[in-house]
């Protein structure tokens, strides 16, 4: 398995990763999680290249993750996701390699903080703890139950606030946890 990142070209692939790691959540169309990564890709301000990244297996892109600009006050920070891995290829460990590769990636950029919604059960394991801990809270009242943020080394205590997603995740109903399609 390679984790590269996304290139021209790779975006039918990627629809499909989507389609297939969540294709149980959607009940008309496509997932949320096809659109949103388009609506992301088309916003500049949101919208970070070297932090989309896939998963691949013998040549065909079986996962990927995004991470994306967000903020908390006038702090600029990152949210993760979409992430999802192609259902035949789930629980192999493909869903954990993009999340180190992605905190990774964005801890090399000297970013501070990555923020997500998500399974209180998998995501600790990369060390995402409730948001409220670090005196952070989404903007979202309804989304604080699930909302958990990644201090990376740059993180400096005075990061509190109200955390704030791309505006493409407003578009779209609201992201969802995504944990039980990784593997």
């Amino acid at each position: 398995m390679l984790i590269r990142r996304e290139r021209i070209g790779d975006a039918a692939a990627i629809d499909a990763v989507h389609r297939s790691a969540f294709e149980r959540s959607a009940t008309i169309g496509d997932p949320v999680e096809v659109g949103l990564v388009h609506h992301l890709r088309d916003d500049g301000s949101a919208w970070i290249p070297t932090l989309s990244l896939v998963a691949e297996f013998h040549d065909q892109v079986v996962g990927h993750v995004c991470l994306t600009r967000a903020s908390i006050g006038p702090f600029p920070v990152l949210a993760l996701g979409p992430i999802g891995v192609q259902a035949d290829h789930q629980r192999k460990g493909i869903g954990s390699a993009l999340m180190h590769a992605a905190l990774g990636a964005a801890d090399a950029l000297d970013e501070p903080l990555v923020g997500l919604l998500g399974s209180l059960e998998y995501y600790p394991r990369f060390g995402f703890v409730p948001g409220t801990r670090l005196g952070i809270i989404p903007d979202q009242p309804e989304w604080a139950s699930q909302f958990q943020v990644r201090p990376l080394t740059a993180y400096e205590l005075e990061i509190k606030g109200e955390f704030r997603y791309a505006d493409a995740f407003y578009a779209p109903p609201p992201p969802r946890d995504s944990s039980a399609q990784l593997g």
